[in-house]
């Protein structure tokens, strides 16, 4: 044992030896550590895994198309997908797995796409289900769909670069020279590291008519042709022209899809048909059956998924006497039924990701498609130099055919049959080989004259060809005609209908909601209770947890939106009529477990607003004040929390929400007060701004507490009223040594 411990001991030795530093532990900086071994890593997700490029494919998409290629499944029967997932890992070592889940979205069965790659047969799952698996790829079948003939056209005549594989045994193309821009026709999606990209899809045939536009004039109006996004799980499309400006400019934005259904009044049912493309059947389910169990949605007594191999079903069965339109308002408010899709048009040009708009896109992919024609024609140009090389050749032969024939069965080696032929036919090498591989049987007058009227036809060939390269708008009218070619081969008609004149159900559902008067409570404990003023005088004894004591009363109304602010600088926003009206006599809703808060949140300050119009006034522990505008917490969206709500820079002593400007009372540690008008402050739409500086503190002193102070004919003209009233900031207040019972109030925090 001794021995092999020490032999043992002997190979680290010699490992330590040969590897430098092994074993040893050596201080980085962090910033040399990212640059060396996270960048490295980030780049590598960004240029060749998760951002498109201008052929509209991610790598791993354009590999396994290729091996399809490759494979001949652009014609002819469909083979298993375990066949073309095997092929497929010679070009991508990502693992099977990984290869078949980008086959299956790529495929006709999945139905994320509005022109699928691949025809497929068997089950491939459905995009708009969460639970619905695909098969594996023993069981299933595909080939390349007929569009596919439009992303291979000439790729063997060196319209695009090829580069070898991870191992350097096969070559690969760089792009696939795509012939329409497929970049916009289907959508893509992806995740990298430290961006993302989000490219919906858009109707064929207009994104061909806009591309056709753009060449023809620079200048072209993009909504002319391209009405509006178009998606393969169809919907309806809520138009805002000012949002779609914005995407089609910026490429970043978002527009709301809607759910398509039919009322059947004879079963009292609605059935929803078309889904958004951002969520999936399950998704629905789930909220509508949340939304029942809180008694949200009691018109519905059965929801259920009836999706079968004629398409997508979700059945609602609805109670008796239910106001269809009412609930239709609901559901497009509180599920997934009406959604939003947000678009970031990020794709790599030239191995740099670039945010692009949609004019940007299309122009970039005219010039990428323009040096594919171009290098094509350079191709076809070549080949009918050379043939035309050799013509010339076989024209010079067609003066003396006997005298050819002659040399050539008089040359006693073989080897001297070509210099004699360039010796006595002023011919070179290559047309000596090319007369010399000429059949007998073609040796006579007619098959030479045939050939030599190709010279004719190829001379015109050649300079048509020159003319065109050294014309860009010849190149264009060439790109023209193949999109409209593959308009009208391809074209299909909208899925997504456009709804310019729409109903915005949210408002509309917000306006139904009962309206009255309610008390709010909130509690140093963190409990949130909503009491009517009736059974509030029926019941004024709170039941509250021991040590628990009522932090802040509110009078406000059921329809009013409330801000929970938390010592973690966040914002909670929520509905009063989210919240069921309780007794007084019942402990209330825990906010922590209703908000869904961090585990170490705790809510400090509640505000009732019924419009957004007033102030958020924060007081700091180092004398300064901030003043925000409440608009700085109005959302569009039904966002439910907001980070960076209040100042972090010095702790929080107090905050109120005001409608116009009030007066406080500001008291410090050393008993010096000062009564702050909020007039003086200015607003600020940041909503964690510092602040300004209010209170001049003393070496030591920091403010203890704050209070709303009423300034009116009772006491403006008592003298200390005017001496601690503060007429410009920042001011150091005043000493007051008396006990004045105003002047107390409980911490916040």
């Amino acid at each position: 044992m001794k021995n092999k411990k020490n032999i043992n001991n002997k190979k680290d030795l010699k490992i330590n030896a040969v590897i430098k530093n092994a074993g040893v532990v050596i201080d980085q900086p962090i910033t040399q550590t990212l640059e060396k071994n996270y960048m490295p890593y980030a780049m590598s997700v960004i240029v060749s895994r998760a951002i498109p490029e201008i052929d509209g494919f991610k790598p791993s998409h354009r590999k396994l198309l290729y091996t399809m290629y490759k494979m001949g499944l652009l014609s002819g029967s469909r083979t298993k997908s375990a066949n073309v997932v095997g092929q497929t890992m010679r070009l991508n070592p990502h693992g099977d797995a990984s290869i078949y889940e980008t086959l299956v979205r790529l495929s006709k069965g999945y139905n994320v796409l509005l022109h699928p790659f691949v025809d497929s047969k068997g089950n491939f799952g459905k995009s708009y289900s969460r639970d619905m698996a695909y098969a594996a790829s023993r069981y299933t079948e595909v080939k390349l769909a007929e569009i596919c003939k439009e992303l291979f056209l000439d790729i063997d005549k060196n319209t695009v670069d090829f580069v070898d594989n991870y191992d350097n045994t096969m070559k690969e193309p760089a792009l696939l020279p795509v012939n329409f821009p497929s970049v916009l026709v289907n959508s893509n999606v992806g995740i990298a590291v430290g961006m993302a990209s989000c490219i919906c899809s858009f109707n064929l045939k207009e994104i061909c008519d806009t591309t056709v536009g753009l060449i023809k004039n620079s200048n072209h109006n993009i909504l002319s042709t391209l009405k509006a996004p178009d998606f393969s799980t169809g919907g309806f499309l809520l138009y805002d022209e000012t949002e779609l400006k914005k995407i089609y400019e910026t490429g970043k934005g978002s527009f709301k899809v809607r759910a398509k259904y039919i009322y059947d009044k004879s079963n009292n049912c609605l059935e929803i048909i078309e889904i958004p493309p951002s969520t999936t059947i399950e998704a629905i389910i789930d909220k509508v059956i949340e939304l029942i169990k809180i008694g949200r949605l009691k018109e519905i007594s059965d929801i259920r998924d009836e999706t079968d191999l004629d398409g997508l079903k979700i059945a609602i069965d609805l109670k008796r006497s239910t106001d269809v339109d009412k609930l239709i308002a609901k559901l497009f408010k509180y599920t997934p039924l009406e959604d939003s899709f947000s678009c970031n048009f990020n794709i790599l040009i030239n191995g740099n990701p670039k945010v692009l708009g949609i004019k940007e896109i299309l122009n970039e992919w005219i010039n990428f498609r323009q040096e594919c024609v171009k290098k094509r024609i350079y191709f076809d140009l070549n080949k009918k130099k050379e043939k035309l090389h050799l013509l010339y050749g076989l024209k010079k032969i067609l003066l003396d055919i006997d005298k050819a024939i002659k040399i050539i069965r008089n040359t006693k080696q073989e080897q001297d049959v070509i210099p004699n032929l360039i010796k006595n036919f002023e011919i070179d090498k290559i047309q000596a080989e090319f007369v010399a591989e000429i059949k007998l049987r073609n040796l006579n007058e007619e098959y030479i004259l045939n050939k030599i009227k190709e010279i004719n036809i190829l001379e015109t060939d050649i300079n048509k060809m020159q003319d065109i390269l050294s014309d860009d708008n010849k190149i264009k009218d060439i790109i023209v005609d193949e999109l409209s070619s593959i308009s009208k081969k391809y074209a299909q008609e909208r899925k997504t209908q456009i709804i310019k004149d729409f109903v915005d159900f949210k408002e509309v559902e917000s306006s139904e909601i009962e309206n009255y008067s309610v008390n709010f409570f909130l509690t140093k404990e963190g409990y949130f209770k909503k009491i009517t003023p009736l059974s509030l005088r029926m019941s004024k004894d709170h039941k509250l947890k021991q040590s628990d004591d009522i932090s802040q009363i509110i009078l406000g109304n059921n329809t009013d939106e409330l801000l929970f602010f938390s010592n973690k600088y966040q914002v909670y926003k929520t509905k009063a009529y989210d919240f069921e009206d309780i007794k007084a006599s019942v402990m209330g809703d825990f906010l922590p477990v209703k908000l869904e808060t961090e585990s170490d949140e705790s809510i400090i300050y509640m505000a009732a607003i019924e419009k957004y119009i007033g102030y958020m006034i924060f007081f700091f522990e180092n004398g300064k004040v901030s003043k925000v505008n409440i608009k700085s917490y109005e959302t569009k969206t039904n966002r439910k929390k907001l980070i960076n709500a209040y100042s972090n820079k010095s702790k929080i002593i107090a905050m109120f929400y005001i409608k116009q400007d009030s007066y406080f009372m500001i008291k410090s540690k050393k008993s010096r007060y000062l009564i702050l008008d909020t007039s003086l402050l200015s607003t600020k739409a940041s909503k964690d701004t510092a602040g300004v500086n209010v209170f001049l503190l003393r070496k030591g002193d920091l403010i203890e507490s704050v209070l709303e102070y009423k300034l009116d004919e009772s006491n403006i003209n008592d003298p200390e009223t005017k001496k601690m009233l503060s007429k410009k900031i920042p001011s150091t207040g005043i000493l007051n040594k008396k006990n004045n019972n105003n002047l107390e109030q409980l911490s916040l925090l």
